[in-house]
């Protein structure tokens, strides 16, 4: 998901505030991801105060850690670049049971897990990390596309009530 899409989803609108976005664009663009680039928001226990972003960039993984007021300062931007052959990501597992996916995936000391739709936006990122580590274009899924599991009856035809395009 583009950092305009994790803007419009923030659990609180101070952290995405016009302030605090213009410190976080300055940083991602010194790190050399794009303005608004495909990204992790890992929000944390207390969003209101502090987050984490990850973005892919030519390089290698830029990981922004974003303060969201520090006192007497304002916002407060520090992140780094991690080169793509010291990055370590581990295996986008799924689990499918039910209509519903579970998907964990592991960058570096972040653990992503989600189910359905948020499993999905973690699956996306982690093909891109992917593409990305790589030396590939980077993926972008449609934001309205939705991978949800059809619940199926024995022989692989969907069960009743289940209809293939839903």
């Amino acid at each position: 998901m583009r950092l305009s899409g994790w803007r419009a989803k923030a659990p609180h609108k101070d952290p995405v505030s016009p302030k605090v976005m213009a410190v976080v664009e300055s940083a991602i663009i010194v790190l050399g991801a794009e303005r608004d680039p495909e990204c992790w928001v890992a929000w944390g226990d207390d969003p209101a105060i502090r987050y984490l972003i990850l973005a892919p960039t030519q390089g290698g993984l830029a990981e922004i850690h974003v303060r969201v007021s520090v006192p007497g300062e304002g916002p407060r931007a520090a992140g780094k670049v991690v080169r793509w052959s010291r990055v370590q990501l581990g295996e986008l597992g799924v689990e499918i049971q039910g209509g519903h996916r579970l998907v964990s995936f592991q960058v570096d000391t972040h653990v992503l897990n989600g189910v359905d739709e948020a499993g999905d936006a973690i699956a996306a990122f982690a093909r891109t990390l992917f593409a990305a580590i790589d030396g590939r274009a980077i993926p972008v899924a449609p934001a309205t596309t939705s991978m949800r599991a059809t619940p199926t009856k024995r022989g692989g035809t969907p069960a009743r009530g289940a209809s293939k395009g839903s």
